[in-house]
């Protein structure tokens, strides 16, 4: 979602009375890549671009076939085959022994079903849309279909009968998550379209605005993620501290789960230094349908909150203990504020993205792959206690 907001903010900034535009999307990939399907750049005629497609390798090539789009009208799909370690055709050595399809589209920015302007509309949305792209189409080239999770089509392509059958794939999108391109026949003719999943921006709430929250607050920021930060003391949140933060809140531990959105899309993080806030806060989000909850500070704190909650009859639920996290973040041997920030920060990112968060090298798979389908993946490799359900919350 980050480039898709920075690709629409950049086009609202081209001034169209003297420049053109167009869009490039990574719609399908054989082998190794850099970046994975989905992945976007918008390019003007002067040169310029925002996004990427690759690692620098295919964005001079790609400004050429752009400007060819710009001036004709039509999309065009560009095949970029990186298996030759020097591509003479591009002028560069790749290596990177894939095959990748690019949609080229042109942007008429008095059109309001541009992409661009398209993408402008949905960046906001808190719950997941299925988006298909036709990229080899007969004519229909560009065109793409939009899905919320409710059924509801946003938009849709002119072959009816084309749509009916993306349709059905788009449905399961929202259970596989696995984006992809596939190939449809309508009236015998061969059409690929590129299918995804387009998820909601990340959120982070930080319960506690004490200085080790603002290299938090900075790192998710940095990545395109959403960013609150609330405080019960109104000199912890002052916008000095959290320049970059989208919102700043003065609100008491009882009023959390009004003051705030919480969604599955959201990870809270608590670091306030004060047992009886966290304590009191993490009760009140074991209630909303947040998959990460961090907790700064030793196992023993958390620990003690567990025997306070028995006490008063409060049973976590082995799905609670897979998603509180106690230590927070992982173990990268931080100790500075700016190193725990990037170990918390990690986490969640291997939380949101069903990782592990090992090292690659020991990765039998494509690197960019993920599992959707397991909720288990995210246990760390090694378990000090495997009888005690705590281990698993590290």
């Amino acid at each position: 979602m980050k480039d898709f907001k920075a690709i629409v903010a950049a086009y609202q900034q081209v001034d169209f009375s003297q420049r053109k535009a167009a869009l490039a999307t990574v719609v399908k990939v054989r082998g190794s890549s850099y970046r994975s399907p989905g992945a976007r750049m918008l390019i003007t005629d002067d040169g310029r671009w925002v996004g990427s497609i690759s690692g620098g390798c295919l964005e001079g090539d790609a400004l050429r076939k752009a400007r060819t789009v710009m001036t004709s009208g039509t999309p065009m799909t560009v095949t970029y085959d990186t298996r030759e370690e020097s591509n003479q055709n591009l002028g560069i050595g790749l290596g990177c022994n894939g095959v990748i399809d690019v949609l080229i589209e042109p942007i008429d920015s008095n059109n309001e079903e541009n992409p661009v302007a398209k993408f402008g509309s949905l960046i906001n949305t808190i719950k997941p849309l299925a988006l298909a792209t036709i990229f080899d189409g007969f004519g229909y080239t560009g065109e793409k279909l939009i899905l919320i999770d409710s059924g509801e089509l946003i938009s849709t392509f002119s072959n009816k009968s084309l749509a009916a059958s993306v349709q059905k794939d788009l449905r399961n999108l929202f259970e596989t998550k696995k984006s992809e391109a596939k190939k449809y026949t309508v009236e015998g003719i061969y059409i690929d379209v590129f299918i995804e999943l387009i998820q909601p921006s990340l959120s982070l709430i930080i319960f506690g605005g004490g200085f080790d929250a603002r290299p938090v607050s900075e790192l998710a920021k940095s990545l395109g993620w959403n960013v609150s930060v609330t405080d019960e003391c109104v000199a912890h949140i002052a916008p000095i501290f959290f320049p970059t933060a989208d919102k700043l809140s003065l609100c008491q531990r009882e009023f959390i789960d009004r003051d705030f959105e919480i969604t599955p899309y959201t990870a809270c993080v608590l670091m306030s230094h004060n047992y009886e806030y966290d304590r009191d806060v993490l009760k009140k989000l074991l209630k909303t349908n947040t998959p990460y909850i961090g907790i700064l500070g030793p196992r023993k704190r958390f620990d003690k909150m567990l025997t306070e909650f028995n006490s008063q009859g409060i049973v976590l639920t082995e799905q609670d203990f897979q998603r509180i996290h106690s230590p927070i973040g992982l173990d990268i041997g931080a100790e500075a504020p700016d190193e725990i920030a990037l170990s918390i920060i990690s986490e969640i990112q291997s939380k949101f993205s069903n990782r592990s968060g090992g090292f690659l090298k020991y990765h039998a798979g494509p690197i960019h792959q993920r599992d959707p389908n397991s909720d288990q993946v995210f246990k760390q490799v090694y378990v000090a206690d495997t009888d005690s359900k705590k281990s698993l919350v590290r």
